[in-house]
């Protein structure tokens, strides 16, 4: 795979890059930086960034088919006028918690966006266990949870044929899977379907590709793997030059090109040092299969 080739683009390192999704619209690559508090937009023509800076943790945004974007901030889902720089509450979550915050998200095939909460850290990847839930903002703005007893909610996406849910449970070292009826966007039959092996460290953001295979960023691990979520077999490892991967997603002109968010909350000056681009955005080309375009929420 000597044709794979690596960019860190946008080199402002986020503490905690998360959630970068593809505006196709804006020909542009949103992401957030959850504990510098900003949604980001970089442009591939200008190579800048622009951030807007939000009053909690921002953890994941999506498209909006009304326009503009949704986000969770906090334990809330919130609306997101870019050009006002406007937030505005949509509805609260976890109200008998004081301290979970929202983390990675993502919208359906019919336009609900689902979105996981997990214990604020007491430091990276260390915190009370068990406090998330995951829930299902409707396009009608109601909510529903679906379970709770989660660690790290994390990434998620939807199969081709929109019959099974992935989901990961940092913690848990697992990528699930899940019954999916799209009609009603219930889930059910959770079943592990890869279990990470100790040198791919803890599963976090992930994405699915058009030929129905998943990548998921190892946090601590330095890398992409691709999956298939039909055998759980391993069918490829992109490394990257920081430790501190958290997400993914297809994107550019026909979703060929890669993007991976990275952090690097965690990490004293002589591990900064060793790797200067952590908290950038990486893109990756030459991988030789392209990814699915976000979905927007429909509400």
């Amino acid at each position: 795979m000597s044709s794979v080739r690596i960019e860190c683009v946008a080199k402002e390192g986020c503490r905690i890059g998360e959630s970068p999704v593809w505006d196709e619209k804006e020909g542009a690559l949103l992401y957030v930086d959850i504990t510098g508090r900003k949604v980001c937009r970089w442009s591939p023509v200008t190579r800048q960034a622009q951030a807007i800076p939000v009053d909690a943790p921002v953890s994941s945004v999506a498209l909006r088919k009304s326009g503009d974007y949704v986000i969770t901030l906090g334990t809330r889902f919130a609306a997101l006028k870019w050009k006002e720089e406007l937030v505005t509450t949509i509805t609260q979550v976890d109200k008998d918690k004081t301290n979970t915050r929202f983390n990675d998200g993502k919208v359906d095939p019919a336009g609900r966006y689902f979105a996981g909460t997990m214990a604020e850290e007491i430091r990276p990847a260390v915190l009370e266990r068990h406090q998330g839930s995951l829930y299902t903002l409707f396009p009608d703005l109601s909510v529903v949870k679906h379970f709770d007893q989660v660690d790290i909610s994390n990434g998620l996406d939807w199969s081709l044929d929109h019959k099974t849910f992935f989901y990961i449970d940092s913690l848990s070292y697992s990528v699930d899977a899940f019954d999916y009826d799209l009609h009603t966007g219930k889930i059910g039959n959770r079943r592990s379907i890869y279990k990470l092996e100790k040198e791919e460290s803890i599963p976090d953001g992930m994405c699915i590709d058009t030929e129905g295979k998943l990548w998921v960023a190892c946090y601590d691990g330095g890398r992409v793997i691709r999956l298939d979520p039909e055998t759980g077999k391993r069918l490829q490892t992109v490394k990257l030059p920081v430790d501190k991967t958290t997400s993914c997603c297809f994107g550019g002109k026909d979703y060929s090109e890669m993007f991976v968010t990275s952090a690097s909350d965690g990490m004293d000056k002589e591990w900064l040092s060793r790797q200067p681009q952590a908290g950038g955005i990486f893109k990756i080309t030459g991988l030789g299969v392209k990814g699915v375009p976000p979905y927007p929420f429909a509400g």
